[in-house]
């Protein structure tokens, strides 16, 4: 992927961030972000659906047998993977900092 592709996916990425930042002060109030701060609970529930969500990519998705078989899929599956793990590193280092 280009870098210039990977700029407009990351514009559009912040673009849906910013509105479901919106939706949440419209639907949590003006103080949603200190429910899901570092340290909170709503912090340590991402942690958990995080560490979920990974777990069921490897054995459902990276696993599966049409994924193995297709070295393009497989590729795909690990990075998310993989990525799924960073997020998990990268929110709890935060949250274990601010307890």
């Amino acid at each position: 992927m280009s870098r210039d592709i990977r700029k407009v996916i990351d514009i559009d990425r912040e673009d849906e961030r910013r509105q479901c930042v919106e939706d949440l002060i419209a639907d949590e109030g003006p103080d949603w972000e200190k429910l899901h701060q570092p340290g909170s609970f709503g912090c340590h529930e991402l942690l958990d659906r995080t560490a979920l969500v990974a777990d069921l990519m490897e054995r459902y998705v990276l696993s599966h047998p049409a994924c193995v078989q297709n070295a393009e899929w497989h590729s795909l599956a690990g990075q998310a993977a993989d990525a799924l793990h960073e997020l998990y590193q990268r929110v709890g280092k935060a949250h274990l900092s601010a307890q």
